[in-house]
């Protein structure tokens, strides 16, 4: 299979427009560093909501999505899928408090939260923690898969996909700053969304899997095609389903699905123009993410399993091919796809990539440069200098994350290093809001003890001879150990001082009875804080929001995977489900003023 010249038309019309977008902004990108990293903070919540979904649309999403369903069926996309209690926690109680705070990144926070040198260390040590190591590692699985994919469907090296891949969207992200990726990321939604619907309709005209019937009957499908994984199974069923609906959404730190939110969701709601715009963008971001996209990208890891069986027959097949695994399925159904409309597909790939990686550049670069050079090394630079260095910082993060990419193997192991990474530090992302005793000390002991634990579960106990226990097991003991150790540092290290907690409850005033002694000793000093009297605290409606949210959203999710399976009266009830909580959920978003 090779590319025929209108597909190379296509690809390269592709390049040309992000590149003119990209001069198109410059100027405007390069007046500040808040324009550069923040396009000013005035952007409409349906470019922003389409902004989060092409960015987490990256070429290792469909992979990662095949991997799962060759693997552990359509049930194990639960992994992943839990996370729409985190999405939807953030819309309604996180993403007002974020656009309250008035900060560029959310690292900032650090130092309008805690005080103290310890809150300056936590500020710095995250923005090289989260901006250099954990980013250049979340790009470097991004680059795996468009390593596979090229090699797959251009032919071509590793290396050559990287230093390609490398200066096409260094040369994009570092001229057109934030803005840039968000424009760009309007064209790539839609062409996102083609390219998954056009992949999946070749995949079922494919001669061996012969149309939808006969693909949900086929004898390799047939057991990968539950939605919920068997209950007689445990193993399967606690680390798919159970641990990481009861457990992984609320107490894990993965970038895009950030107890109350992070990362570069964060940078998108600090970006919109008000509170509401805040909202509608997260909130359109989860549904369209969650409900819309994934299901394309099974039905093409379902249609894998008859035209490729197993990871042998995927190296038959492709035998020039390097790391070969069950993600590799997805690039290599694409090989099936006509001209014209391969060229589409591979351009909406393409564009995943670089709407990615541009997005992890310049979120990365933001930390680098705003929380760490100009707070330590030079607070007096100029915005010019900022701006410079932001792309001088984007070509050195491209760089260290195509090197760490030619090393790795699998997307999906990726994904688990990652979730254990971050295995424990969730809770006091969300509590940190709302509980006034939380300081900095609790903080870098959390970041600290999921680290040292996620080394140890991943390389320690084999050099110490211990025997190896299930991820489930590891996750939980993870979580455990992690948050005793953060919730006794926070109750035995002294408070952030009390004019910077009674200065971010009137900055942000996210309420509730965690914040009482403040308020009560703000009192006691005679600074009554009227300003907030008026204000209601809306958390508790904000978390009913969030259960109606969830309900609409997972009924959509898997009455839509009904409808394919034919099974109507489930779908029927489900759709219903999604309308009555649709209807329920748009009266109480109107009682918290945001509508």
């Amino acid at each position: 299979m090779k590319l025929e010249l209108i597909d190379w038309i296509i690809v390269a019309s592709y390049f040309v427009l992000a590149l003119l977008i990209g001069v198109w902004v410059s100027k405007s990108a390069g007046k500040s560093s808040k324009d550069y990293f923040g396009s000013g903070n005035g952007m409409p919540w349906w470019l922003l909501g389409m902004s989060m979904v092409a960015t987490t649309f990256s070429t290792d999403t469909p992979n990662f999505v095949a991997n799962v369903v060759r693997v552990d069926g359509v049930a194990g996309n639960w992994i992943w899928w839990s996370f729409v209690l985190t999405g939807m926690l953030t819309v309604f109680v996180y993403a007002k408090l974020w656009k309250k705070s008035g900060v560029l990144t959310d690292i900032e926070f650090y130092e309008l939260r805690y005080s103290g040198k310890e809150a300056a260390f936590l500020r710095g040590f995250r923005a090289l923690y989260l901006g250099l190591f954990f980013n250049v590692l979340i790009m470097a699985t991004v680059t795996l898969a468009a390593i596979k994919i090229g090699g797959i469907l251009l032919g071509i090296t590793p290396i050559q996909t990287v230093v390609i891949a490398g200066v096409v969207t260094v040369i994009y992200s570092s001229i057109g700053g934030f803005k840039g990726v968000v424009i760009t990321d309007f064209v790539l939604f839609f062409l996102s969304i083609f390219g998954g619907v056009a992949a999946a309709y070749v995949a079922l005209k494919h001669p061996s899997v012969d149309g939808l019937s006969n693909l949900l009957s086929h004898p390799n499908v047939v057991d990968k095609l539950s939605i919920f994984p068997d209950f007689d199974n445990k193993e399967l069923l606690l680390t798919v389903f159970v641990i990481p609906i009861a457990v992984q959404w609320w107490s894990v730190w993965y970038p895009g699905a950030e107890p109350g939110g992070g990362g570069y969701v964060a940078q998108r709601m600090l970006a919109a123009k008000d509170e509401d715009n805040a909202i509608k963008s997260v909130f359109f971001f989860n549904f369209v993410h969650y409900v819309v996209r994934p299901w394309p990208w099974i039905i093409v890891a379902l249609c894998s399993l008859i035209v490729f069986p197993d990871v042998a027959s995927i190296q038959s097949a492709f035998p020039d091919a390097q790391k070969v695994g069950h993600d590799m399925a997805y690039p290599a159904m694409l090989t099936y796809l006509p001209a014209g409309i391969l060229g589409l597909v591979v351009v909406s790939l393409i564009a995943a990539y670089m709407s990615t990686i541009s997005t992890h550049l310049n979120w990365g670069a933001s930390y680098i440069v705003h929380d760490f050079y100009k707070r330590f090394v030079n607070p007096k630079s100029e915005e010019k200098e900022l701006v410079l260095l932001g792309r001088i910082t984007t070509v050195l993060l491209m760089f260290f994350a195509g090197l760490i990419a030619l090393f790795l193997t699998d997307a999906l192991k990726s994904f688990q290093i990652l979730l254990q990474i971050g295995a424990g530090t969730g809770l006091i992302f969300i509590l940190r809001w709302f509980w006034w005793r939380i300081n900095a000390w609790s903080e870098i002991t959390a970041m600290t003890v999921s680290f040292v634990i996620a080394v140890y579960f991943e390389f320690g106990h084999e050099a110490l001879g211990f025997t190896e226990i299930p991820s489930y097991l590891e996750l939980i003991l993870s979580i455990i150990i992690t948050t005793i150790a953060w919730v006794g540092v926070a109750l035995l290290t002294s408070p952030a001082k009390q004019d910077v907690l009674v200065n971010f409850v009137k900055k942000t005033n996210p309420g509730g009875p965690g914040w009482k002694t403040v308020m009560d000793k703000a009192h006691a000093a005679g600074e009554h804080m009227t300003e907030l009297k008026n204000e209601k605290w809306n958390v508790p409606r904000g978390i009913l929001c969030m259960f109606l949210g969830c309900i609409f959203t997972y009924s959509s999710l898997i009455g839509l995977g009904y409808w394919i399976y034919s099974e109507h009266v489930i779908a029927i009830i489900l759709t219903l489900l999604a309308i009555i909580s649709a209807i329920l959920l748009r009266k109480t978003w109107k009682t918290m003023g945001t509508e």
